[in-house]
């Protein structure tokens, strides 16, 4: 385990003794003891209620609940001392309501800066399952079997309907759209594949790796110009997620 140096610890008591806050933990690389050394701190903030973050206002910037969306929230980009640290909100209300319904065996995708796929809305749930808690007290859950059995077929629809367009964006020769879409259906047959396992993935950094896909790195090293061998080429990265040409597959 990573020991806080003491500006992070400082900011951790901060932290969990604001008005409304309910937990602060560890998250990110340093969370799962595979940071290096240019990693930054990532803490999440639990809350329930509200959260004033003016005391964060003099250590760097910040961003308030709601400014990042509905899953991702708020949080702050602050420098305490030498470090770098990511603070993360998350509204309890918001989380456990989507922890519910997880173990329904249900989600939603929210598009985001930096996501191919978006981010499923069982994305809180995972968070919970992979952090160190540091102060206060707050609870993980499983992967819901609910989910590992409803999920997969979602995002394989999903993979389906990215694979199309790509073929479409192919025949048009717009290489960029067609490598997009193509590299969208692989992250989301990485999600299916993790659901199946059920295993918790928090991000898309090493979704590709964990979920087995590594191998379809090759093909987005030679993309071709050329309409026609584009198609066949979408094709190809399809082959390599077993998904048949035309293939749909249903979800409902």
């Amino acid at each position: 385990m990573n020991q806080l140096p003491q500006p992070v610890a400082e900011l951790v008591d901060l932290l969990a003794s604001m008005p409304g806050a309910v937990a602060v933990v560890l998250g990110g690389s340093r969370a799962l003891a595979s940071n290096d050394a240019g990693s930054d701190w990532d803490l999440g903030l639990y809350y329930r209620g509200a959260i004033d973050l003016t005391a964060l206002g003099a250590r760097g910037t910040v961003f308030p609940p709601g400014s990042w969306g509905r899953l991702m929230n708020g949080g702050a980009w602050l420098r305490c001392g030498d470090e770098k640290v990511d603070v993360i909100l998350r509204d309890l209300v918001v989380v456990e309501h989507w922890t519910r319904r997880a173990e329904e065996g249900e989600f939603e995708r929210d598009a985001l800066l930096g996501y191919l796929a978006g981010v499923p809305t069982y994305i809180l749930s995972a968070e919970l399952a992979s952090c160190r808690l540091l102060r206060g007290d707050i609870m993980a859950a499983p992967f819901p079997p609910k989910l590992a059995a409803a999920a997969p077929a979602v995002w394989r629809f999903c993979r389906s309907f990215s694979l199309d367009y790509a073929r479409m964006h192919a025949r048009r020769g717009n290489v960029a759209g067609a490598t997009g879409q193509a590299a969208a259906a692989v992250m989301e047959e990485g999600h299916a594949i993790l659901c199946e396992r059920g295993q918790w993935v928090c991000n898309e950094k090493r979704l590709i790796e964990t979920a087995g896909l590594a191998h379809l790195h090759d093909l987005f090293s030679q993309v071709p110009n050329e309409s026609v061998i584009l198609a066949q080429w979408v094709d190809l990265v399809a082959g390599r997620l077993g998904v048949s040409k035309g293939e749909v597959t249903p979800w409902k």
